[in-house]
C-alpha cells in the first residue's frame, strides 16, 4: 500500500506499507522457485553434465551443487538468493527483537534468544557463500559453505523450537501452538533427510553404486524443502504485523 501527498505545498511523506506475511512468502518464494527453475534446467539441458560423477554410474537427478554451478542456472540462483538475502536479516532481527520483548528477564531463553539471531545469520551467510561460490570454482569453499549453512540451519532451528516451547506454555493464542507444532514437524523431517542424505552421499562414494547418488540429490532436495517450510512458520508469528518503509523529503536551499 502507498501513502502520500501535498498538503498546502508541502509534501507529506511517502509511506510504504507491506504485511509481514507477504514479505515472508515473497522471501521463501525467491530461492523454492530459483531451485526448480535450476534444477529443470539442468534435467533438461545438461543432464550429462549434472548427474554425472566421479564413480561413472548412472545417476538420474542433479544435485543441488551441480544444479547451480552451470550456466545460466547459476545466474538465477544468485539473482533469487540476492533479493532474498535482505529480507531474510530483516526477519532474524525481527524475531531477536520479539524474543526480547517475551523473555527479556528469563533464562535460559533470553541467552537462546541472542545465540537464536547469531545462528540465523550463520545460516544466511553460508547460504551467500555457498551460493556465490559455486562448486566448480573452489570446491572447498563451496563446501565450507555448504556445512555452515546445515549446521547453523539446524541449530537454529532446535533453538527456535525451544523459544516457542516457551511461547506456547503462556500463550492462549492458538496460532503460537501451530506454529510450534509445525515446527518441531519441520525441524524433525528437517534432520532425518539430512541423515539419510549423508548415508547415500558416503554410499556412493564409498561403493559407487548406481542409484545412490540419485537418492542423496532427492534427500538433499527435500532437506531445502523442510529448511523453507520451517522459514514459512513467520507467517502465523507475524500474522498482524507489517513492514512500512518511509521516505520524508526535506525542504533545500541552493
Amino acid at each position: 500500500m502507498l501513502q502520500g501527498s501535498s498538503i498546502f505545498g508541502y509534501e507529506r511523506p511517502l509511506v510504504i506499507r507491506v504485511s509481514f506475511s507477504t514479505c515472508v512468502l515473497a522471501t521463501v518464494c525467491l530461492p523454492l522457485l530459483g531451485l526448480i527453475t535450476c534444477v529443470l534446467i539442468s534435467s533438461t539441458f545438461h543432464y550429462e553434465d549434472s548427474t554425472g560423477t566421479h564413480c561413472q554410474v548412472p545417476n538420474y537427478l542433479p544435485s543441488i551443487s551441480a544444479s547451480i554451478s552451470l550456466s545460466p542456472e547459476c545466474h538465477i540462483w544468485r539473482i533469487c538468493i540476492g533479493l532474498h538475502s535482505a529480507p531474510r536479516f530483516l526477519v532474524a532481527f525481527t524475531y531477536f527483537k520479539f524474543y526480547r520483548t517475551r523473555f527479556a528477564s528469563k533464562f535460559p531463553e533470553s541467552s537462546l534468544t541472542c545465540l537464536s539471531l547469531t545462528f540465523s545469520i550463520f545460516e544466511n551467510l553460508g547460504l551467500l557463500l555457498l551460493t556465490y561460490v559455486s562448486s566448480s570454482e573452489t570446491y572447498f569453499v563451496h563446501k565450507e559453505g555448504f556445512v555452515l549453512f546445515i549446521v547453523s540451519s539446524i541449530i537454529y532451528m532446535l533453538i527456535t523450537c525451544r523459544l516457542w516451547k516457551a511461547i506456547k506454555k503462556y500463550s492462549l493464542n492458538p496460532e503460537d501452538a501451530k506454529s510450534h507444532h509445525w515446527k518441531v514437524r519441520f525441524l524433525f523431517l528437517n534432520v532425518s533427510c539430512c541423515a539419510f542424505a549423508g548415508f547415500f552421499y558416503w554410499k556412493h562414494n564409498m561403493y559407487c553404486e548406481s542409484g545412490s547418488y540419485t537418492f542423496f540429490a532427492l534427500f538433499e532436495y527435500l532437506v531445502v524443502f523442510s529448511n523453507m517450510a520451517f522459514h514459512l512458520t513467520a507467517v502465523w508469528d507475524f500474522k498482524t504485523r507489517e513492514v512500512m518503509v518511509i521516505s520524508s523529503s526535506e525542504d533545500k536551499d541552493f
